[in-house]
């Protein structure tokens, strides 16, 4: 059934994306507190599920309370050449009112000034993850992957969220997750409980490393539970 084949080959790349973030090193010491990017694409196409995604973002702080707390900078593009990155935020109110702040306006993709940003920011201090969230790519792949590539050399991964299946932007995505030593997942409109748990897992690796995505995994079940599984089969420990 073409229903059950979409279910396996979902369920297969949550797998796949879980599977990475245990595989991925954390840099910062157990108890630091996290520093995590969240960029997101605001153009025009993102609109219906932008009020979503506002929702979302407040489990990656009620996740990390007790992990010494989480940071978060937003960043997002839009319109003609427009790109914005806030402050660093540590409460879910303060990032969600900011949020609520952005409307998506029509444009071209900006991932590579993303890319540029989260590598400047990563070039001044710690970093432990970046997160982002488009649907499309508009942009010269091998420039992205160049970009991606320092990414990886400064250990700052990328966990790329795809919203849909646009071929284009799979190839890119998935290799901008690749080079960085980050992961890649899609997802859509239906699966917002999914992307949350996802969001969350990243959120708790950033703040505490693996060995708190182990007992989030433990608390949570689900697809997060799926992570703490295989990195108790791959021996990883955090």
């Amino acid at each position: 059934m073409p229903s059950d084949r979409k279910a396996i080959d979902a369920a297969h790349d949550v797998n796949a994306f879980l599977t990475q973030v245990a595989a991925t090193p954390r840099v910062g010491p157990p108890g630091s507190g996290g520093r995590l990017i969240f960029a997101m694409d605001a153009t025009a196409s993102r609109e219906p599920t932008w009020d979503q995604a506002a929702r979302i973002q407040s489990a990656m702080f009620a996740d990390t309370r007790a992990l010494g707390g989480l940071a978060v900078q937003l960043c997002f593009y839009r319109g003609f050449q427009e790109f914005e990155a806030s402050d660093w935020i540590a409460d879910s109110p303060t990032l969600l009112k900011r949020m609520n702040r952005v409307f998506c306006a029509a444009g071209l993709t900006q991932i590579a000034r993303v890319l540029e940003h989260a590598s400047a920011v990563a070039g001044q201090g710690r970093i432990d993850a970046l997160v982002f969230v488009g649907d499309c790519m508009e942009e010269d792949r091998e420039r992205l992957a160049d970009l991606a590539g320092r990414l990886g050399l400064l250990h700052l991964p990328a966990f790329v969220f795809q919203e849909g299946r646009d071929p284009t932007a799979e190839r890119s995505f998935r290799e901008i997750a690749r080079l960085s030593g980050g992961a890649w997942c899609p997802f859509d409109a239906h699966s917002p409980d999914l992307l949350r748990d996802l969001l969350a897992a990243v959120a708790v690796y950033a703040a505490g490393g693996h060995a708190a995505l182990t007992r989030y995994g433990q608390a949570r079940g689900g697809a997060v539970l799926q992570l703490t599984h295989q990195m108790t089969r791959q021996g990883r420990k955090g």
